[in-house]
C-alpha cells in the first residue's frame, strides 16, 4: 500500500453510477418541451437534493402534489420508479473498486443519497459490499460539501483525512475536503485518470 494513503474513499452518484431524474421522465413524457419544463419546474434537482439532506421522500411528493396537483400522476411515479434514474455504472469505476479489494485496500463511501432512495438502491449494487462503511447522507441528515459530514466519516472511517484518498465529481465537495486536509481526486475525465492516479499513488 502506498506510502501516503492508507484508505480510498468513493462519492457513488456520477462516480460509481449513473443518475440523473430525465432518464426517468424521458419514458413519461414524449413532448420534449413538455419534458423540459417539468425537470425545471417539477421534480428538479434541488428538490431531490432535499431528500438526500434528511427529507422523505413522500414528503417531498405529497408537496409537489399539492402544488401540481394536474401532475400528480407523474411525480407519483418518481417514488415507485426511482431506479430508473440510475441507467447504469460508470464505466470503468466498479472494476476499480475490486481491482482495490484483491490488494486489500480499505475502501469507504461519502455519498448524498436519501435514506429512502438508498434502501431501493444499496440491494442492486453488490460491489459496495467491499466498502468498509458507507456514510449516507439522508441517514445522517448531513450533506456533502458541509464539512459536518466529512468530520463524521473520518470518525467512523478511523483513518486521518490526510491518508485518505477522496474521489468525487462535484468541485464543492472536492473544496470542502481538500480544505480539510483529505487527499482528493476530481472525477472528471474518467476512469482511466482515476485508475492513473490511484498507480501514482501506489495503491494499485
Amino acid at each position: 500500500m502506498s506510502a501516503d494513503v492508507d484508505a480510498v474513499v468513493w462519492d457513488i452518484g456520477h462516480v460509481l453510477v449513473q443518475w440523473s431524474i430525465r432518464h426517468l421522465y424521458e419514458k413519461l413524457i414524449s413532448d420534449s418541451a413538455e419534458l423540459e419544463w417539468f425537470l425545471a419546474h417539477v421534480t428538479t434537482v434541488p428538490w431531490h437534493f432535499r431528500h438526500d439532506a434528511g427529507e422523505p421522500l413522500a414528503d417531498l411528493i405529497a408537496e409537489k402534489v399539492a402544488e401540481f396537483p394536474e401532475h400528480r400522476a407523474l411525480i407519483e411515479a418518481y417514488a415507485p420508479r426511482w431506479l430508473e434514474t440510475i441507467p447504469g455504472p460508470i464505466e470503468g469505476t466498479p472494476a476499480l473498486i475490486e481491482a482495490l479489494a484483491a490488494k486489500g485496500v480499505p475502501q469507504f463511501s461519502i455519498t448524498n443519497f436519501g435514506a429512502d432512495t438508498w434502501a431501493m438502491f444499496r440491494p442492486t449494487f453488490p460491489v459496495l459490499d467491499h466498502m468498509r462503511d458507507i456514510v449516507v447522507s439522508g441517514v445522517e441528515r448531513l450533506a456533502k460539501p458541509d464539512p459536518a459530514i466529512f468530520h463524521l466519516a473520518a470518525r467512523r472511517f478511523g483513518h486521518a483525512p490526510e491518508r485518505m484518498l477522496f474521489i468525487d465529481d462535484n468541485a464543492a465537495n472536492i473544496a470542502s475536503a481538500g480544505a480539510l486536509g483529505w487527499q482528493v481526486h476530481h472525477f472528471t475525465r474518467g476512469a482511466g485518470a482515476l485508475e492513473a492516479d490511484l498507480r501514482a499513488l501506489g495503491v494499485l
